[in-house]
């Protein structure tokens, strides 16, 4: 990846709205060459997907997210992949990750209920004959998305209890 590549990507990290003539006016290049750049980054995958990171705590949508730890037996000459691709075909699986250290996949999902993801871990995850284990943790709040500060992280202080 060039340097080039490099600096567009940190600004689209930092506000993916960004017009290719205003990233060519923040580095000093011309727009059609950062038009091509980005361009070419979407064709080869680098750039996968543009989004808004929604603080969810802030409307009046009830949706649960959990964080699930799944531990899994890798399938001979597929290891972790084949794995992988059958958890994230489910719509409720917002992330995945290959981890290291106790389990071996992370994985954030979306449900409308404590009961769905319940249902979710019990009757789709945990049925692969690979999966070991299942540890299922409910996200209560965010105070940071994707490196932004959610917009009551920083109103929100407890009262000192101390005299």
């Amino acid at each position: 990846m060039t340097k080039l590549e490099k600096d567009i990507l940190s600004v689209l990290n930092e506000d993916c709205r960004y017009s290719a003539a205003k990233i060519a006016v923040m580095l000093g290049e011309r727009e059609e060459t950062v038009s091509s750049a980005i361009r070419s980054m979407e064709e080869r995958g680098v750039i996968v997907k543009y989004m808004a990171i929604a603080n969810r705590d802030a409307d009046d949508d009830e949706l649960v997210e959990a964080f699930i730890e799944v531990k899994v037996t890798p399938q001979k000459g597929f290891g972790y992949d084949r794995v992988a691709e059958e958890i994230a075909r489910h719509k409720e699986v917002r992330s995945l990750y290959l981890m290291s250290g106790a389990y071996d996949f992370a994985v954030i999902i979306e449900g409308r209920s404590l009961r769905s993801i319940s249902r979710f871990v019990s009757e789709r995850i945990s049925t692969f004959e690979c999966v070991l284990s299942t540890a299922t943790h409910f996200i209560l709040k965010k105070y940071k998305i994707e490196g932004a500060l959610t917009a009551n992280a920083d109103e929100e202080r407890r009262l000192s209890v101390q005299p």
